[in-house]
């Protein structure tokens, strides 16, 4: 599953180009010797916030799916992200209306102090916070990470994510003229059918028909569990 984090990164990256592009921009801005290193940096700092976030929220589908409900998990991630496909710009706005909004004000404004004094610690800095910023398509990438079960698998979909969002915004960062308004609309317009694949791929997952790659039988969740077991009966002993 891990290549749809990757073209789920690439495609939503034109999305991002709204919200994180002006911030790209101002950092590229400040690059004066154009070096490609803080530009690597900046985007390296947003994948390991992404990545981060994914350990976390992988260690959730973990205790679920030692909890035995390791498929229905799955096939609860595929229906949010078919809710969510056509209606991710909303929980932007939800999370930037809601009780965090103070926290985002704060964020905001760190990450504009940041940005002020130019260099190499500013980009690596400004791409960590930036990975916090309220975005739909990133939400919809750590449920897809949900459904991996495991906080290393959470951390490396999250990673790839972030992976696949770093040839467009470095080419931003570079060029920022480079992506038509008109070109970006025509990208973003797959997003919402992408989701929509992606949320089928996951409930076929959940359904444990016996397809290798597509539809495994998951026996995650009774393996962990009987090894758990034994081995607290050996302590024990």
């Amino acid at each position: 599953m891990f290549w749809t984090a990757f073209v789920w990164g690439l495609l939503g990256s034109f999305h991002c180009i709204g919200m994180c592009g002006p911030i790209a921009l101002a950092l590229a801005g400040k690059d004066k010797n154009k070096f490609l290193l803080n530009k690597l940096l900046y985007n390296s700092g947003r994948t390991i916030t992404y990545a981060f976030l994914g350990g976390l929220v992988g260690l959730l589908g973990f205790s679920m799916a030692l909890a035995g409900i390791q498929q229905w998990l799955s096939i609860l991630t595929g229906g949010v992200l078919l809710l969510m496909a056509f209606s991710y710009r909303k929980s932007e706005k939800w999370v930037a209306n809601s009780v965090f909004s103070t926290s985002l004000a704060q964020l905001k404004i760190r990450l504009g102090r940041s940005i002020k004094p130019g260099g190499t610690r500013a980009f690596v800095f400004s791409g960590l916070l930036n990975g916090l910023l309220p975005c739909g398509l990133v939400y919809m990438a750590l449920v897809a990470s949900l459904a991996m079960q495991s906080p290393l698998q959470g951390m490396a979909y999250m990673f790839f994510f972030g992976l696949g969002t770093f040839p467009v915004m470095i080419l931003l960062m570079i060029s920022g003229n480079i992506f038509s308004m008109g070109f970006r609309i025509k990208i973003n317009r797959f997003v919402p059918y992408f989701a929509l694949l992606m949320g089928a791929l996951f409930i076929v997952r959940g359904m444990g028909w016996g397809i290798p790659y597509l539809s495994p039988k998951l026996s995650f969740a009774s393996n962990q569990t009987t090894e758990l077991l034994d081995a607290n009966i050996t302590h024990c002993e």
